[in-house]
Protein backbone atom coordinates (compact mmCIF):
# COMPACT_ATOMS: atom_id res chain seq x y z
CA UNK A 1 0.00 0.00 0.00
CA UNK A 2 1.29 3.44 -0.88
CA UNK A 3 2.18 5.84 1.85
CA UNK A 4 1.33 9.52 1.74
CA UNK A 5 4.45 11.59 1.96
CA UNK A 6 4.35 14.14 4.83
CA UNK A 7 4.82 17.07 2.47
CA UNK A 8 1.97 16.01 0.17
CA UNK A 9 -0.44 18.64 1.44
CA UNK A 10 2.00 21.41 0.62
CA UNK A 11 3.09 20.39 -2.85
CA UNK A 12 0.22 21.19 -5.17
CA UNK A 13 1.35 20.90 -8.78
CA UNK A 14 -0.73 23.78 -10.11
CA UNK A 15 -3.46 21.52 -11.53
CA UNK A 16 -5.65 23.86 -13.63
CA UNK A 17 -8.81 22.03 -12.52
CA UNK A 18 -7.95 22.63 -8.87
CA UNK A 19 -6.97 26.25 -9.44
CA UNK A 20 -10.29 26.94 -11.20
CA UNK A 21 -12.24 25.17 -8.46
CA UNK A 22 -10.55 27.16 -5.69
CA UNK A 23 -11.14 30.40 -7.61
CA UNK A 24 -14.82 29.48 -7.87
CA UNK A 25 -15.07 28.83 -4.12
CA UNK A 26 -13.36 32.14 -3.38
CA UNK A 27 -15.75 33.99 -5.69
CA UNK A 28 -18.78 32.45 -4.00
CA UNK A 29 -17.80 34.11 -0.68
CA UNK A 30 -20.10 31.73 1.20
CA UNK A 31 -17.32 29.92 3.03
CA UNK A 32 -15.09 30.99 5.88
CA UNK A 33 -11.36 31.48 5.39
CA UNK A 34 -10.73 28.38 7.53
CA UNK A 35 -13.02 26.24 5.36
CA UNK A 36 -11.37 27.50 2.18
CA UNK A 37 -7.95 26.72 3.65
CA UNK A 38 -9.13 23.19 4.51
CA UNK A 39 -10.35 22.58 0.93
CA UNK A 40 -7.06 23.89 -0.43
CA UNK A 41 -4.92 21.69 1.84
CA UNK A 42 -6.99 18.55 1.26
CA UNK A 43 -7.13 18.84 -2.51
CA UNK A 44 -3.55 19.99 -3.01
CA UNK A 45 -2.46 16.89 -1.12
CA UNK A 46 -4.55 14.73 -3.46
CA UNK A 47 -3.32 16.61 -6.53
CA UNK A 48 0.32 16.17 -5.51
CA UNK A 49 -0.17 12.45 -4.83
CA UNK A 50 -1.84 11.92 -8.22
CA UNK A 51 0.81 13.97 -10.01
CA UNK A 52 3.56 11.66 -8.75
CA UNK A 53 1.64 8.84 -10.43
CA UNK A 54 1.33 10.67 -13.73
CA UNK A 55 -2.32 11.64 -13.20
CA UNK A 56 -4.27 14.89 -12.85
CA UNK A 57 -7.42 15.43 -10.80
CA UNK A 58 -9.69 15.16 -13.84
CA UNK A 59 -8.00 11.90 -14.86
CA UNK A 60 -8.41 10.12 -11.51
CA UNK A 61 -10.92 7.32 -11.09
CA UNK A 62 -12.63 5.82 -8.06
CA UNK A 63 -9.79 3.31 -7.60
CA UNK A 64 -7.17 6.06 -7.31
CA UNK A 65 -9.28 8.06 -4.88
CA UNK A 66 -9.83 4.98 -2.70
CA UNK A 67 -6.11 4.21 -2.79
CA UNK A 68 -5.28 7.73 -1.66
CA UNK A 69 -7.81 7.56 1.17
CA UNK A 70 -6.42 4.19 2.26
CA UNK A 71 -2.89 5.59 2.21
CA UNK A 72 -3.98 8.55 4.31
CA UNK A 73 -5.57 6.22 6.88
CA UNK A 74 -2.45 4.02 6.93
CA UNK A 75 -0.38 7.15 7.56
CA UNK A 76 -2.49 7.92 10.65
CA UNK A 77 -5.28 10.20 9.39
CA UNK A 78 -8.17 10.37 11.85
CA UNK A 79 -11.78 9.61 10.83
CA UNK A 80 -12.79 13.26 11.07
CA UNK A 81 -9.95 14.32 8.76
CA UNK A 82 -10.84 11.54 6.33
CA UNK A 83 -14.50 12.57 6.34
CA UNK A 84 -13.49 16.14 5.57
CA UNK A 85 -11.27 14.95 2.70
CA UNK A 86 -14.13 12.91 1.22
CA UNK A 87 -16.35 15.99 1.44
CA UNK A 88 -13.67 18.06 -0.34
CA UNK A 89 -13.40 15.44 -3.09
CA UNK A 90 -17.16 15.32 -3.59
CA UNK A 91 -17.44 19.05 -3.94
CA UNK A 92 -14.53 19.19 -6.40
CA UNK A 93 -15.82 16.38 -8.61
CA UNK A 94 -19.39 17.70 -8.61
CA UNK A 95 -17.92 20.93 -9.95
CA UNK A 96 -15.82 19.12 -12.57
CA UNK A 97 -18.85 17.09 -13.69
CA UNK A 98 -20.97 20.24 -14.04
CA UNK A 99 -18.19 21.85 -16.09
CA UNK A 100 -17.96 18.77 -18.35
CA UNK A 101 -14.35 18.08 -17.35
CA UNK A 102 -15.12 14.52 -16.20
CA UNK A 103 -17.54 12.08 -17.80
CA UNK A 104 -18.71 10.78 -14.42
CA UNK A 105 -18.09 11.68 -10.80
CA UNK A 106 -15.57 9.16 -9.36
CA UNK A 107 -16.39 10.19 -5.78
CA UNK A 108 -20.08 9.25 -5.97
CA UNK A 109 -19.74 5.77 -4.51
CA UNK A 110 -17.14 6.63 -1.87
CA UNK A 111 -18.54 6.64 1.66
CA UNK A 112 -17.17 8.88 4.36
CA UNK A 113 -16.33 7.20 7.69
CA UNK A 114 -19.16 7.28 10.19
CA UNK A 115 -18.44 9.71 12.99
CA UNK A 116 -19.83 9.56 16.46
CA UNK A 117 -21.07 12.95 17.54
CA UNK A 118 -18.90 13.86 20.52
CA UNK A 119 -20.44 15.74 23.38
CA UNK A 120 -18.81 19.16 23.68
CA UNK A 121 -16.79 19.69 26.82
CA UNK A 122 -18.11 22.33 29.18
CA UNK A 123 -16.99 23.82 32.47
CA UNK A 124 -19.18 23.95 35.55
CA UNK A 125 -20.40 27.38 36.61
CA UNK A 126 -17.89 27.58 39.52
CA UNK A 127 -15.09 26.62 37.10
CA UNK A 128 -16.13 29.39 34.71
CA UNK A 129 -16.11 31.91 37.56
CA UNK A 130 -12.59 30.78 38.53
CA UNK A 131 -11.37 31.01 34.92
CA UNK A 132 -12.80 34.50 34.45
CA UNK A 133 -11.12 35.66 37.65
CA UNK A 134 -7.69 34.31 36.66
CA UNK A 135 -6.24 37.33 34.78
CA UNK A 136 -4.36 39.85 36.90
CA UNK A 137 -6.07 43.25 36.88
CA UNK A 138 -2.90 45.19 37.68
CA UNK A 139 -1.92 45.84 34.04
CA UNK A 140 -3.64 46.59 30.70
CA UNK A 141 -3.04 43.08 29.34
CA UNK A 142 -4.81 41.49 32.30
CA UNK A 143 -7.75 43.88 31.96
CA UNK A 144 -7.95 43.10 28.25
CA UNK A 145 -7.87 39.35 28.86
CA UNK A 146 -10.57 39.58 31.54
CA UNK A 147 -12.80 41.56 29.19
CA UNK A 148 -12.20 39.02 26.40
CA UNK A 149 -13.04 36.05 28.63
CA UNK A 150 -16.15 37.79 29.98
CA UNK A 151 -17.33 38.60 26.45
CA UNK A 152 -16.59 35.09 25.18
CA UNK A 153 -18.70 33.54 27.93
CA UNK A 154 -21.43 36.21 27.90
CA UNK A 155 -22.06 35.89 24.15
CA UNK A 156 -21.02 32.33 23.32
CA UNK A 157 -18.67 33.52 20.60
CA UNK A 158 -16.32 31.42 18.52
CA UNK A 159 -12.69 32.35 19.24
CA UNK A 160 -12.26 33.47 15.61
CA UNK A 161 -15.24 35.81 16.05
CA UNK A 162 -13.82 37.20 19.30
CA UNK A 163 -10.33 38.03 18.03
CA UNK A 164 -11.77 39.47 14.81
CA UNK A 165 -14.06 41.96 16.58
CA UNK A 166 -13.80 45.61 15.62
CA UNK A 167 -14.77 48.62 17.69
CA UNK A 168 -17.67 49.41 15.37
CA UNK A 169 -19.33 46.07 16.15
CA UNK A 170 -19.79 46.99 19.82
CA UNK A 171 -22.75 49.07 20.99
CA UNK A 172 -22.58 49.50 24.75
CA UNK A 173 -25.51 51.90 24.82
CA UNK A 174 -27.80 49.25 23.37
CA UNK A 175 -25.98 46.45 25.17
CA UNK A 176 -25.47 44.47 21.99
CA UNK A 177 -22.69 43.06 19.84
CA UNK A 178 -22.86 42.63 16.06
CA UNK A 179 -21.06 39.40 15.29
CA UNK A 180 -19.87 38.29 11.85
CA UNK A 181 -19.88 34.49 11.88
CA UNK A 182 -19.31 31.68 9.41
CA UNK A 183 -20.10 32.52 5.81
CA UNK A 184 -20.08 36.25 6.70
CA UNK A 185 -23.49 35.85 8.37
CA UNK A 186 -24.26 38.55 10.91
CA UNK A 187 -26.13 38.14 14.17
CA UNK A 188 -26.91 40.51 17.04
CA UNK A 189 -26.04 39.16 20.50
CA UNK A 190 -26.96 40.77 23.84
CA UNK A 191 -24.01 41.51 26.11
CA UNK A 192 -25.30 41.31 29.68
CA UNK A 193 -24.49 43.73 32.49
CA UNK A 194 -21.34 41.99 33.72
CA UNK A 195 -19.73 41.95 30.29
CA UNK A 196 -20.71 45.60 29.72
CA UNK A 197 -19.03 46.62 32.99
CA UNK A 198 -15.77 44.87 32.07
CA UNK A 199 -15.82 46.22 28.53
CA UNK A 200 -16.36 49.77 29.74
CA UNK A 201 -13.44 49.42 32.15
CA UNK A 202 -11.22 47.95 29.44
CA UNK A 203 -12.07 50.69 26.93
CA UNK A 204 -11.54 53.42 29.52
CA UNK A 205 -8.39 52.19 31.29
CA UNK A 206 -6.58 49.50 29.28
CA UNK A 207 -7.17 49.91 25.57
CA UNK A 208 -5.65 53.43 25.35
CA UNK A 209 -2.50 52.06 27.01
CA UNK A 210 -2.27 49.28 24.42
CA UNK A 211 -2.85 51.35 21.28
CA UNK A 212 -0.82 54.37 22.52
CA UNK A 213 -2.38 56.78 20.07
CA UNK A 214 -2.06 54.45 17.08
CA UNK A 215 -5.00 53.88 14.77
CA UNK A 216 -6.39 50.44 15.63
CA UNK A 217 -9.83 49.23 14.55
CA UNK A 218 -9.64 45.89 16.38
CA UNK A 219 -11.52 45.81 19.68
CA UNK A 220 -8.86 43.82 21.56
CA UNK A 221 -5.36 44.87 20.42
CA UNK A 222 -2.05 43.35 21.38
CA UNK A 223 0.80 45.48 22.75
CA UNK A 224 1.72 46.22 19.13
CA UNK A 225 -1.75 47.58 18.45
CA UNK A 226 -2.82 44.80 16.06
CA UNK A 227 -5.42 42.05 16.44
CA UNK A 228 -4.65 38.88 18.38
CA UNK A 229 -4.45 35.52 16.62
CA UNK A 230 -6.66 32.57 17.52
CA UNK A 231 -3.57 30.60 18.54
CA UNK A 232 -2.40 33.34 20.91
CA UNK A 233 -5.80 33.52 22.60
CA UNK A 234 -5.94 29.73 22.89
CA UNK A 235 -2.59 29.86 24.69
CA UNK A 236 -4.05 32.44 27.10
CA UNK A 237 -7.06 30.25 27.90
CA UNK A 238 -4.83 27.29 28.74
CA UNK A 239 -2.58 29.47 30.92
CA UNK A 240 -5.51 30.95 32.84
CA UNK A 241 -7.11 27.51 33.24
CA UNK A 242 -3.92 26.24 34.90
CA UNK A 243 -3.88 29.29 37.14
CA UNK A 244 -7.51 28.66 38.09
CA UNK A 245 -6.75 25.03 38.97
CA UNK A 246 -8.87 23.59 36.17
CA UNK A 247 -7.41 20.25 35.06
CA UNK A 248 -10.01 19.36 32.42
CA UNK A 249 -9.07 18.96 28.76
CA UNK A 250 -10.03 22.29 27.21
CA UNK A 251 -10.64 23.34 23.62
CA UNK A 252 -10.81 26.82 22.07
CA UNK A 253 -14.61 26.45 22.19
CA UNK A 254 -14.87 25.42 25.86
CA UNK A 255 -16.40 28.72 26.99
CA UNK A 256 -18.78 28.70 24.00
CA UNK A 257 -19.91 25.20 24.98
CA UNK A 258 -20.23 26.29 28.61
CA UNK A 259 -22.34 29.30 27.56
CA UNK A 260 -24.74 27.03 25.65
CA UNK A 261 -24.94 24.35 28.35
CA UNK A 262 -25.54 26.82 31.17
CA UNK A 263 -28.26 28.63 29.21
CA UNK A 264 -30.09 25.33 28.64
CA UNK A 265 -29.66 24.37 32.29
CA UNK A 266 -31.34 27.65 33.25
CA UNK A 267 -34.31 27.18 30.92
CA UNK A 268 -33.34 28.65 27.53
CA UNK A 269 -35.08 27.15 24.49
CA UNK A 270 -33.22 25.63 21.56
CA UNK A 271 -34.40 28.16 18.97
CA UNK A 272 -33.10 31.09 21.01
CA UNK A 273 -29.85 29.27 21.62
CA UNK A 274 -29.52 28.58 17.88
CA UNK A 275 -29.82 32.31 17.13
CA UNK A 276 -27.31 33.27 19.82
CA UNK A 277 -24.74 30.74 18.64
CA UNK A 278 -25.23 31.55 14.96
CA UNK A 279 -26.00 27.96 13.93
CA UNK A 280 -27.61 27.70 10.50
CA UNK A 281 -29.15 24.32 11.36
CA UNK A 282 -31.04 23.50 14.56
CA UNK A 283 -29.59 19.97 14.54
CA UNK A 284 -26.19 21.48 15.34
CA UNK A 285 -27.65 23.14 18.43
CA UNK A 286 -29.47 20.00 19.56
CA UNK A 287 -26.23 18.36 20.65
CA UNK A 288 -26.33 20.58 23.73
CA UNK A 289 -29.55 18.91 24.90
CA UNK A 290 -27.49 15.73 25.37
CA UNK A 291 -25.09 17.67 27.61
CA UNK A 292 -27.98 18.97 29.70
CA UNK A 293 -29.50 15.47 29.97
CA UNK A 294 -26.17 14.00 31.09
CA UNK A 295 -25.99 16.64 33.82
CA UNK A 296 -29.51 15.78 35.04
CA UNK A 297 -28.62 12.07 35.12
CA UNK A 298 -25.54 12.78 37.20
CA UNK A 299 -27.51 14.98 39.60
CA UNK A 300 -30.12 12.25 40.00
CA UNK A 301 -27.50 9.55 40.56
CA UNK A 302 -25.67 11.70 43.12
CA UNK A 303 -28.55 13.13 45.13
CA UNK A 304 -31.55 10.81 44.81
CA UNK A 305 -31.77 8.22 47.64
CA UNK A 306 -32.36 5.49 45.07
CA UNK A 307 -30.08 6.96 42.40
Amino acid sequence: MSKVEPEAADQGQGDPALDAFLDMLWAERGLSDNTLAAYRADLKGLSSWLSRRGLCLAGAGRAELLEYLAARVAAGAKPRSTARLVSSMRRLYRHLAREGQVAEDPSLLIDAPKLGRPLPGALTEPEVIALLAAPSLSDPIGLRDRAMLELLYACGLRVSELVGLRLGQLNLRQGALRVVGKGDKERLVPLGEEAIDWLEGFLREARPELVRGRLASCLFPTRRGGPMTRQAFWYLIKRYARKAGIDKVLSPHTLRHSFATHLLNHGADLRSLQMLLGHSDLSTTQIYTHVARERLKNLHATHHPRG
